[in-house]
């Protein structure tokens, strides 16, 4: 399976950008967790949020509640994050990644499967 992650680009703060995930190729099986990370320049990956493909339960970092809003559409194979009032500080590159749960804010080590990452530039 692949994950090809999308959407990204610059924007002025307060603006919005949604970002997708798309799977492809053999079936994400027993990975129920899609999970979007970011990684600013010099700082470690870090979750953002994440959604169970099947029961859509969702979890968000606590830097992104109340603007960040994670959604899935499984005839797609996509899961979309959408990011409202943006700030400069989440100039990052955006990850996709699948693991087996969405359980809390993503943790990089239980995902194991990862899309390319997506550039989002927010100017101040």
């Amino acid at each position: 399976v692949q994950l090809q992650a999308s959407g990204g680009g610059l924007v002025q703060s307060g603006g919005s950008l949604r970002l997708s995930c798309a799977a492809s190729g053999p079936s994400l099986d027993y990975k129920f967790g899609i999970g979007w990370f970011r990684q600013a320049p010099g700082k470690e990956r870090e979750g953002v949020s994440c959604i169970h493909r099947t029961d859509g339960s969702t979890a968000y970092a606590d830097s992104v509640k109340g603007r960040f809003t994670i959604s899935r559409d499984n005839p797609k194979n996509t899961v979309y994050l959408q990011m409202n009032n943006l700030k400069p500080e989440d100039t990052a590159v955006y990850y996709c990644a699948a693991g087996i749960y969405c359980i809390g804010v993503p943790d990089i080590n239980e995902y194991d499967i990862w899309g390319q990452g997506t550039l989002v530039t927010v100017s101040s």
